[in-house]
């Protein structure tokens, strides 16, 4: 076991719950961080504390290693615009090829800030849920991204910075299959019932999946790969 803390980017979803899960077995203070940037399925800020509480009660070994929850506001994203998770914009297909749903730097502010605020709390390590396997073909998910954007921050803070990306070659169902692994039924159960990943924040509609529209992209995803997990 690494016996060093680690900050994972906890947004009360399915892959970022799944990475809390597979941080607590490897680390022995693990710290979360949220991000309210003017989403407009902010109800996963709920969600969080909703799915953090489901860890405390289910899980006393995990209990003791669960540290401090951070939520950081980057409204400069919602400031930016022009995306349909910050904006009244229809999710299709843009003329750059990438969904209106990209949010342009995203991920490399999201970390910007954790290693900041690692850096401030002592923490070098840090966990997110990123995929280029099974995604909507955001640039910032890569793998090179993230390794580029790793070095650059070990450079800016002056002290190595790792970024842990379990997820990043897994299809959703093989993520459904790593959640069960490492919290048994009673993980998959919390990630049905308590995360949002629905681009609309949808808690009206029940899937056997969990909630959400079902047309989306991110829950057309998340209903592919559960079926697959069910099948295997």
């Amino acid at each position: 076991m690494n016996q060093d803390g680690v900050i994972v980017l906890f947004s009360g979803g399915q892959d970022s719950t799944t990475c809390l899960a597979w941080a607590l077995t490897r680390f022995a203070r693990v710290e979360t961080l949220g991000f309210d940037y003017g989403q407009r399925h902010a109800i996963e800020l709920r969600a969080r504390l909703r799915v953090l509480a489901g860890f405390r009660t289910s899980y006393p070994e995990w209990t003791a290693k669960l540290g401090e929850d951070h939520l950081l506001t980057l409204d400069v994203l919602k400031q930016i615009g022009g995306s349909a998770l910050t904006d009244a914009v229809k999710i299709e297909m843009g003329t750059d090829g990438l969904p209106t749903s990209f949010v342009p730097g995203r991920n490399v502010l999201f970390l910007t800030a954790a290693a900041a605020l690692g850096y401030r709390r002592g923490i070098s390590d840090l966990v997110g849920g990123m995929c280029e396997t099974d995604y909507s073909g955001y640039p910032d998910c890569r793998e090179k991204t993230i390794a580029a954007t790793a070095e650059a921050l070990s450079l800016a803070l002056g002290q190595r910075i790792e970024v842990h990306t379990p997820l990043m070659h897994l299809d959703k169902a093989a993520t459904w299959r790593l959640a069960e692994e490492l919290g048994g039924k009673t993980l998959v159960d919390l990630i049905v019932e308590e995360t949002v990943t629905c681009y609309e924040g949808d808690r009206t509609h029940r899937h056997d999946w969990g909630y959400g529209c079902g047309v989306c992209p991110a829950c057309q995803l998340r209903a592919r790969g559960y079926e697959t997990y069910r099948r295997s």
